[in-house]
């Protein structure tokens, strides 16, 4: 049997990522100031920050149905006879219930799987999957490998303002007020799929400096516990410059680990907001 992967575009992979590998992907949707538009497609998260600086309104929105049900059929004409589809949290977007109808309709049999996080730890899966199906794994094994993937990884991010998490609902109106009141420079996280506050801090400078301390107390933790490996992904949002310092500063502590920038795309660049930095962190796992 032939395994290929679907994903959605909040995985942030490059085409030199997907070179050669049974992957597909079904951009999100942006809105910017009413005009509609595909996420790695069609929009650039230079715009996205650019409309957020100017207050213009920016509101994202997940696939329809159709669109899965096109890339599910579109690997079965390939000659796929089943198919992993990783997708953003579910607490976050409703991509993944799109998914799950389109499932329903395809002509092979679909493993819809919930990451319950974003980003790279969602890429560093899909890669994972995808590699296991080139070397013959079958569709309950690259499921599998998927699905470890995301539950032994975390990300942990730092954000200038909760006003955009606030206004897209992703957090609370209590803990934005806090912070906005405080002056406070928050690193959050993602437990069970949700955004969390893990720490409060009350200057930039030291919320990227506990974020790095954070990522690299999980790594050490997972190499410790026997993952063969390490891939982490600094990302950020209009902050280039200093995603690189923290990527650099990574290596140096963490020199046997694979340290990537990823700037993060237009729909998840909508909710954080500029000046975002986060850093994913992937234990590889054993086939």
């Amino acid at each position: 049997m032939t395994t290929a992967i679907v994903t959605d575009s909040t995985a942030y992979l490059s085409p030199g990522d997907l070179e050669g590998l049974p992957v597909r992907v079904v951009p999100l949707h942006v809105v910017i100031g009413g005009h509609e538009h595909r996420e790695g497609v069609d929009v650039r998260s230079d715009e996205v920050a650019a409309a957020l600086h100017s207050f213009t309104p920016v509101s994202t929105s997940r696939p329809a149905p159709a669109a899965f049900a096109q890339a599910y059929e579109a690997s079965a004409r390939d000659g796929a006879d089943g198919i992993v589809s990783v997708h953003l949290s579910g607490e976050l977007s409703s991509t993944v219930a799109g998914a799950g109808l389109a499932a329903g309709v395809s002509p092979i049999p679909v493993r819809v799987v919930d990451s319950r996080a974003l980003g790279m730890v969602m890429g560093e899966a899909v890669l994972a999957g995808a590699r296991a199906a080139l070397d013959g794994a079958t569709l309950d094994e690259v499921t599998d490998v998927v699905q470890r993937t995301c539950e032994g990884a975390s990300v942990v991010f730092y954000v200038d303002t909760l006003e955009y998490l606030r206004r897209g609902g992703r957090i609370g109106r209590a803990g934005a007020l806090l912070g906005s009141a405080l002056s406070i420079k928050p690193i959050l996280g993602l437990r069970d799929g949700h955004i969390v506050p893990l720490e409060r801090v009350r200057t930039s400078s030291r919320a990227i400096a506990r974020l790095e301390e954070i990522a690299v107390e999980a790594a050490e933790s997972a190499l410790a516990a026997g993952a063969p490996g390490i891939d982490l992904a600094v990302h950020h949002l209009d902050s280039a410059e200093r995603a690189e310092s923290l990527a650099e500063r990574l290596r140096g502590r963490m020199p046997t680990a694979a340290v990537r920038v990823v700037e993060l795309g237009a729909v998840v660049g909508a909710h954080v907001g500029p000046g975002t930095l986060a850093v994913a962190v992937v234990p590889r796992v054993a086939r």
